[in-house]
């Protein structure tokens, strides 16, 4: 269940198109309808924003925090995140259609039932988050860690998950049908059901 943190400020239906947010700072603030779409920026800071409706396709968004925020029914498509830090925040209802992210600290964060099938998370830093009934057939989560993560019921059709921490996978409660993954972590999966595997 997303928790909703109390705002004071509102920004809606504001056309912020290829704004560049380098330096800014928001707190405690409500993003309804906002278009940033090609949105670029370093550096910025949002802490316990909500965003709901905002749309963030093609933004290209480079060591931003968005701290304890809400994500509510935003679009993400071909969105590029680098390095940028999501701790403790909450996803519902988006679209992450082409989204990339590369590096980053996405620890504790909500995305239960997300629809990320298509997206890529390349070194991501996702302990204890909420990936639980989340779609990513087809995803990528190459070298993430996932130590601690709700894997609950999450669709990992054909999702390449090398060199990630898979030890939170229960492999009975995720579908992983061709998924790729390393030796070493199918060596992991298969302790897990509780098979003995032995050199040849």
């Amino acid at each position: 269940m997303i928790r909703v943190p109390a705002t004071e400020l509102t920004v809606a239906h504001e056309d912020w198109y290829a704004r560049d947010l380098s330096g800014e700072d928001h707190m405690a603030t409500l993003f309804t309808d906002v278009d940033l779409t090609e949105a670029t920026g370093t550096g910025a800071t949002f802490d316990s924003c909500v965003f709901r409706g905002v749309r963030f396709n093609s933004a290209h968004l480079t060591e931003l925090a968005f701290t304890s925020c809400v994500f509510d029914s935003c679009v993400f498509f071909d969105a590029t995140l680098e390095r940028c830090k999501l701790v403790g925040s909450q996803f519902a209802h988006c679209r992450f259609d082409l989204l990339k992210v590369d590096g980053g600290n996405w620890s504790f964060t909500t995305l239960s039932r997300a629809a990320l099938s298509g997206a890529r998370f390349d070194g991501v830093r996702l302990r204890e988050a909420d990936l639980s009934e989340a779609v990513a057939r087809g995803a990528v989560l190459a070298g993430c860690d996932l130590s601690g993560a709700d894997l609950d019921r999450v669709d990992l059709t054909s999702a390449d998950l090398r060199g990630s921490d898979l030890s939170a996978l229960d492999p009975l409660t995720a579908t992983l049908t061709g998924a790729v993954v390393g030796e070493a972590q199918a060596l992991a999966l298969a302790e897990a059901l509780g098979v003995v595997v032995h050199p040849d």
